[in-house]
C-alpha cells in the first residue's frame, strides 16, 4: 500500500471495524511493518483521532471517545443508509427535525460523487400525522435521561403529566425500573417496572419530567412477553402480555377462505368447502369480535363461545333500534 493518505484510511477504517486491534495483526492486514503502523497511528492523533495504546506482549491499538468529534469515515452502504435515516428524522417525534436536515446537507457536500448521484436518487417525503393526530414532541435532554437510567440500570423517578391527572405539586414522583425506550405510533414511551403499583407500565415520553438524582441500581427484571415488541403491541390492542387476546371465538363464515385470509391478519382462516370457510379471531372485547365479523357480507354461523353469540345479540338489538330511530331508510347497493 504504497501511498500514506491510502493507507491511513484504511487503517482508520480497520479500527472502527472493531474494538481492539493487536499491532501485529494491523500489520498483517496493511501488508506493512509494525514499525509503520506505530508512525501511522501517531499521523491519525495529529489529525485528531484519540487512539488508546494498550501495552504488554500482545499491545495494540483502539480509537477512543474524543473531546471533539474527528472526521468519520463510512463505506458507501453506511453513507446512503444514514442518508435515508436522516432524511425521516422528520417524523421522528424527538425535535431534531432542523439538526437531521443540516447534518443531511453536510454529509451531502462531502459525499463522493457516486455515492451523492445514489443519495439523491433516494429522496424521501417523510409525511407528518396531520395536525389533529400528530404526536407531542419530545425534548431530546427528556430521552437522553431516560436512555442514561436504563443503560446505567438505575431507579427512574419523574413527574408523570397523564392524560386524567395533570402534573401537580401535590403528586408525588413516580419510581419505575426503566427497561426500554420505544416508538408506537409515532410517539415515544418508556416501557418498565412501577415499584409503587408493582406492576408493568407504559408512559408516553412527552409526559415525562425527569427528576434528579437517579435511584439506586437495580437487576432488570424480564418481561412477560420475553421480548419488548410482543410486549408493547399486546399492551397497544388490549391483549394480554403474551400476545393472545382476551377475547376469542371461532365462527363459520359463508364466503370463501380466498377471499377473507387477506383480511384477518392475526386471524386463522380453515377452508370448509368452495364458499364456506372457519375463522378462528381475537379481540379486546366480544362485541368488538363480533362486529369484526360482521364486516364481512356474509352469513355466519357461531361455533362459540356463548359469550360471542351474546355479543352478536347485543350488537343485533343496538344496530336494530339505529334502523328505526331514524327518519327514513336508504338502501345502499
Amino acid at each position: 500500500m504504497p501511498k500514506t493518505s491510502v493507507r491511513l484510511l484504511a487503517l482508520l477504517s480497520l479500527l472502527q471495524a472493531r474494538r481492539d486491534w493487536p499491532g501485529m495483526l494491523l500489520a498483517q492486514r496493511l501488508e506493512v511493518s509494525p514499525r509503520t503502523v506505530r508512525r501511522d497511528v501517531d499521523r491519525l492523533r495529529q489529525l485528531g483521532y484519540p487512539i488508546v495504546t494498550s501495552k504488554g506482549p500482545d499491545g495494540g491499538y483502539r480509537l477512543g471517545a474524543g473531546t471533539q468529534l474527528p472526521p468519520l469515515l463510512f463505506d458507501d452502504e453506511q453513507a446512503v443508509a444514514l442518508a435515508v435515516a436522516l432524511q425521516i428524522a422528520t417524523t421522528a417525534g424527538a425535535g431534531i427535525e432542523e439538526s437531521a436536515a443540516r447534518a443531511l446537507t453536510t454529509i451531502r457536500q462531502v459525499m463522493p460523487a457516486r455515492l451523492r448521484h445514489r443519495m439523491d436518487t433516494l429522496r424521501i417525503t417523510a409525511v407528518a400525522p396531520p395536525a389533529d393526530q400528530s404526536a407531542p414532541e419530545v425534548g431530546t435532554e427528556v430521552l437522553t435521561a431516560i436512555g442514561a437510567a436504563i443503560n446505567a440500570r438505575e431507579v427512574l423517578r419523574f413527574d408523570y403529566n397523564g392524560a386524567s391527572a395533570p402534573l401537580a405539586a401535590a403528586h408525588p414522583p413516580r419510581r419505575v425500573q426503566p427497561h426500554h425506550l420505544v416508538t408506537w405510533g409515532g410517539r415515544w414511551y418508556l416501557v418498565a417496572w412501577d415499584l409503587d403499583r408493582d406492576d408493568w407500565r407504559t408512559f408516553r415520553a412527552d409526559r415525562i419530567t425527569p427528576r434528579i438524582p437517579t435511584g439506586p441500581r437495580f437487576v432488570p427484571r424480564e418481561l412477560p412477553a420475553g421480548d419488548v415488541a410482543t410486549f408493547v403491541s399486546s399492551r397497544f390492542r388490549g391483549s394480554d402480555a403474551n400476545g393472545g387476546w382476551p377475547c376469542r371465538g371461532a365462527v363459520i363464515l359463508h364466503l370463501p377462505a380466498t377471499e377473507i385470509a387477506p383480511f384477518l391478519h392475526d386471524g386463522v382462516v380453515e377452508a370448509l368447502g368452495p364458499d364456506r370457510c372457519r375463522i378462528v379471531l381475537g379481540s379486546w372485547s366480544w362485541p368488538a369480535l363480533a362486529s369484526s365479523l360482521g364486516r364481512f357480507d356474509a352469513d355466519i354461523e357461531v361455533i362459540g363461545p356463548p359469550e360471542l353469540t351474546a355479543a352478536f345479540a347485543h350488537l343485533a338489538r343496538r344496530y336494530t333500534d339505529a334502523a328505526n330511530s331514524g327518519p327514513g331508510r336508504q338502501v345502499c347497493g
